[in-house]
């Protein structure tokens, strides 16, 4: 979400974290603005790799037809060889609702279990559209990839436990508390609905002191471009607590609180394209274990 990314920078990225400890390669999808297409990228990303899995966090499947958008998907897990997870969101920007024509309305939790269900029901080898044969191709795994509902809060995790596989969730100040609170719902929520334990996926931005003279600056800096949809004046609001600013014995602490609440990923949002950012925790986690 950086702003003037080359397709060299951002294999460079991919082709380092594939090579380093790092459990997944993450991106998210925006439409008006001026990031790659998120399903485009999926597919270079998956012949830039050969390890790490890829997630898409989030995905919004009101932007897309259904079935299309079962058919990038599979396509991408066949390309990455299985290692799709994917994270479904319903979105904030309403700007991106209108830049595709998609009915703003439909941003609801219903809807959005409603195209997981179509997702489902096309890699299951469904024939929805009445054609000669159904939609592929099929992915990998049997059912599809899994999928993780992308939320902030409660009430959203719960009526997910129907669908989803677990939580693509995101802590906008790094707060720990408040995360146990939603993964300790959404334990309840896949009990109660008689689901397997659900993954537990969190995120933040970050900015390194070994890397940037200023990190909060840098986040801030980063934020007043990604957050362009909101007046100036409240992205100013959030910037000062906004992620994770500081050293990598300062970022191990934070990973540690997350390991402690049963977190199974982390997933670390950068605000820089300073690829020395991976190598650095790379590093970190390869001294932690």
């Amino acid at each position: 979400m950086e702003p003037d990314i080359a397709p060299e920078v951002l294999r460079d990225w991919a082709e380092r974290i594939d090579a380093g400890p790092f459990s997944s390669l993450c991106f998210g999808e925006r439409v008006a603005f001026d990031n790659p297409d998120a399903l485009t990228l999926l597919g270079a990303v998956a012949a830039w790799t050969r390890r790490v899995r890829i997630a898409t966090t989030v995905v919004v499947p009101q932007l897309h037809d259904p079935v299309h958008l079962a058919k990038a998907l599979a396509t991408g897990d066949r390309l990455s060889g299985g290692r799709l997870s994917v994270g479904l969101g319903v979105g904030g920007r309403e700007e991106d609702y209108a830049a595709v024509s998609a009915d703003w309305s439909s941003r609801t939790m219903a809807g959005m279990a409603e195209r997981a269900a179509t997702l489902r029901r096309v890699w299951n080898g469904e024939n929805l559209t009445g054609a000669t044969r159904p939609v592929g191709p099929r992915p990998v795994r049997p059912g599809g990839p899994e999928l993780l509902v992308g939320t902030l809060g409660h009430r959203t995790t719960r009526h997910a436990a129907r669908w989803a596989d677990g939580v693509a969730g995101m802590t906008l100040d790094v707060d720990v508390e408040g995360t146990a609170a939603l993964f300790d719902v959404a334990r309840a929520a896949w009990a109660e609905a008689g689901r397997p334990a659900p993954r537990l996926t969190t995120s933040f931005w970050f900015a390194l002191a070994e890397t940037s003279p200023d990190p909060r600056r840098q986040i801030h800096r980063h934020l007043r471009h990604y957050m362009n949809w909101l007046p100036a004046d409240l992205v100013d609001a959030l910037a000062p607590t906004a992620g994770f600013a500081g050293t990598l014995e300062e970022l191990r602490v934070v990973l540690d609180r997350f390991a402690a609440i049963g977190t199974d990923e982390v997933q670390l949002i950068p605000t820089s394209d300073d690829a020395r950012q991976v190598d650095l925790v790379a590093g970190l986690l390869d001294r932690i274990g």
